[in-house]
């Protein structure tokens, strides 16, 4: 009998397969003696759309909301379904004895492969490859340790509640925004909230009134000090901070105290998913959606890092074994780092071995994968030289430094000075060394010293930041919004539903988000219903929760949402109104971003006018700036333009190529005996000549 082998993606089955000696290709499938092992593309089978329950619920209506089928079915999608008949048949087969799931190992992977398996109605013995990283020993080691399916039973009841908990809020919500206000307008369970915390952020900053304030600075030969109050260093009236200004001209400065502290910086944890996607994010302005594609790359072609979507940022005792393996796969990229760890037996921080914070995977760390950098993207080369160069710092000493605190009397008025150094370079000697603060001198209490001036500054107190996506990423995770594999997707649906912009790395509401917030229920808004709804989920991935009471719940939050929204007396203008007017029925036109620019659309149901707003650009490339240039049809024909260096082209100006069929037409036209032995060139000579 052999086993049946379920990957998630095409490019995991092929490595699995070569690890397991697979080597007959099939169409959806490669199989070797022991194993077949084949693949689902994503997803397979998805949830039944309301119109699959029922053909009226095609057109929107408000009256046929909520809908809350009884029992949530199944389907399969119909652009992957040749692989799903390719699967089924492979389950049925006779000498198929049993299936190993070998998704990915967390919920969602857990979903793709129980669907399948339930749309196929597979009642075989079936097992589980739970690994972290996808190389041949991972792999090999897995097989050999597979657990029982059943094991992972409530991951997937977790999955499932969460997968309907999603199609019944957000489908429900949004259809009936959508028709209450009659404008595309998307919400959800975890979007809702997100888009509030960006809509409060903006009305923090717009909101925020600007305050002078007045600063006072000392300096000395060797070093500055800054005055400071009972509360703050800042001063925030004019009179006063004149008159304190004054009280010190002239006057000596005498030393009250000096303190000395010793402070230690320990290594940062290894990444999980959101503290990588945030570091990516300011350091080379990644979007969370990109780092998890990159990383992902890393992951599954590379092998060069362990699984991507973990939450944990610990490590587990078994994992102790192999840190000179990880180590050696580097030691030729990261000589000067590694090679004084080899000499020894390099060892982790006790701190960073918890096997109580290990859920599902442990901390996304480097592999034992050989290492060849050259191989790498730039942008898969940025992202693994961050994980790499935190996993090497875990194994050197802590950081220690010296704080140095001065306090000076200058004719009653205090004053402190700050200064750092460092003692032990430690994990911050390798790839940037800790910094100093300004040297302080040596001093003693009650000695004098001389003031050379006193520096009177004034500033603007400043509003909070809008958020970046490091930011957001930061306060969803605080909020326990999503999770690290979802929260990535989330922004980019909030930015595909033109709900959020982003603005120089930065993420501003639009009209159009401002508009969705006032218009949805208040629970809906709320982090903490939504954050209470993810610890349930978790708490029955774990076995302490109910599915049953969980889903209870949401049907009837779902219900009491859209009754909100019935009831509601709101209104909704449409964002993106022009002045416009459509030429074929007078209704005013609405802009749009599209994949090729900006698009005008009639905002009446009834009509489909549309056209681009911003003219297509071409492959012709300005002589001055070189970018492209704009294609524009005037009364002269075609022509390319750069707005820029105002610059205009015609289109007949650029020579056209001769294609090999055209150039043997005419070789053929005009050579005396037909032969295609000489070239076009020496052909039209001849011609020329014969005629002269």
């Amino acid at each position: 009998m052999k086993t049946l082998v379920l990957a998630e993606k095409p490019s995991v089955a092929r490595e699995i397969a070569r690890v397991l000696g697979c080597t007959k290709k099939g169409k959806g499938s490669i199989e070797g003696a022991k194993y077949i092992v084949t693949w689902a593309l994503g997803h397979l089978v998805e949830l039944k759309t309301p119109e699959d329950y029922d053909n009226r619920y095609k057109t929107w209506k408000l009256e046929d909301l909520p809908i809350m089928p009884k029992e949530m079915k199944l389907k399969v999608m119909k652009k992957t379904g040749a692989q799903f008949h390719h699967v089924s048949q492979l389950a049925k087969r006779k000498d198929v004895g049993e299936l190993v799931i070998a998704t990915d190992a967390g919920r969602e992977g857990e979903l793709v492969a129980r669907w399948i398996m339930e749309k196929i109605h597979f009642n075989k013995p079936f097992k589980r490859l739970w690994i972290s990283s996808q190389t041949d020993k991972a792999i090999r080691d897995g097989f050999k340790n597979l657990q029982p399916g059943q094991a992972f039973n409530r991951l997937y009841e977790s999955a499932l509640c969460r997968a309907e908990a999603d199609w019944l809020i957000g489908l429900n919500i949004s259809r009936a925004l959508t028709t209450k206000f009659e404008e595309p307008l998307s919400a959800g369970r975890v979007q809702t909230p997100t888009l509030a915390m960006v809509f409060e952020r903006e009305k923090t900053i717009q909101s925020f009134k600007p305050q002078t304030f007045w600063t006072i600075e000392a300096e000395f030969s060797q070093f500055k000090a800054q005055w400071q109050g009972s509360k703050d260093k800042r001063i925030f009236k004019e009179e006063e901070a004149n008159i304190r200004y004054k009280n010190l001209q002239g006057n000596k400065a005498v030393v009250k105290s000096i303190r000395k502290k010793k402070g230690t910086e320990v290594q940062p944890l290894p990444y999980d998913l959101n503290e990588l996607q945030r570091e990516a994010n300011k350091r080379f302005q990644f979007s969370a959606k990109k780092t998890l594609n990159v990383l992902q790359k890393l992951y599954e072609q590379h092998k060069l890092v362990t699984y991507p979507r973990t939450d944990s940022r610990y490590l587990t005792t078994d994992m102790v074994a192999t840190m000179r393996d990880r180590l050696e796969s580097i030691a030729g990229t990261y000589k000067e780092e590694v090679r004084p760890l080899l000499k020894g037996n390099p060892t982790l921080p006790k701190r960073v071995v918890n096997n109580e914070k290990v859920s599902d995977h442990h901390a996304i760390i480097i592999t034992d994968q050989p290492l060849f950098l050259s191989d790498l993207s730039a942008d898969e080369r940025k992202l693994y030289e961050l994980i790499v160069k935190r996993f090497i710092e875990l194994f050197y000493p802590a950081y220690e430094y010296e704080k140095m605190t001065i306090e000076l009397d200058i004719n009653g008025e205090r004053f402190v000075a700050y200064g750092k150094r460092t003692v032990e370079q430690g994990f911050k000697g390798l790839f940037g060394g800790g910094e100093n603060d300004q040297a302080l001198p040596l001093l003693k209490e009650n000695q004098e010293l001389t003031v050379q001036n006193i520096d009177l500054k004034t500033g603007l107190t400043e509003p909070p930041q809008r958020f970046s996506e490091a930011d957001l990423l930061a306060q969803m995770e605080k909020h326990n919004l999503g999770t690290p594999a979802t929260r990535a997707d989330i922004i980019e649906k909030l930015l595909s539903a033109e709900s959020i912009e982003r603005t120089n790395h930065r993420l501003y509401p639009t009209k159009k988000g401002k508009q969705l917030i006032d218009l949805v229920a208040e629970e809906l808004k709320s982090p903490e219903l939504t954050a209470k709804w993810e610890q349930e989920l978790e708490n029955i991935a774990r076995g302490k929760g109910n599915a049953k009471t969980f889903m209870a719940n949401i049907r009837k939050q779902t219900e009491k949402i859209v009754s909100d929204v019935k009831k509601s007396e709101k209104t909704y203008r449409p964002h993106n109104l022009t002045g416009s007017k459509c030429p074929e029925c007078g209704e005013l036109l609405r802009e749009r971003k599209g994949k090729n620019g900006r698009m005008l659309v009639c905002s009446s149901h009834d009509c489909s006018y549309r056209r681009a707003k911003d003219p297509k650009l071409s492959n012709r490339r300005c002589p001055q700036c070189h970018k492209k240039m704009e294609i524009h049809n005037g009364k002269a024909g075609t022509y390319f333009q750069c707005r820029r260096c105002q610059i205009t082209e015609k289109a007949e100006d650029k020579k056209k190529k001769v294609s090999k069929r055209e150039e043997r037409n005419l070789l053929k036209k005009y050579s005396d005996d037909g032969s295609f032995g000489s070239s076009l060139g020496d052909a039209l000579k001849q011609a020329l000549q014969k005629k002269d």
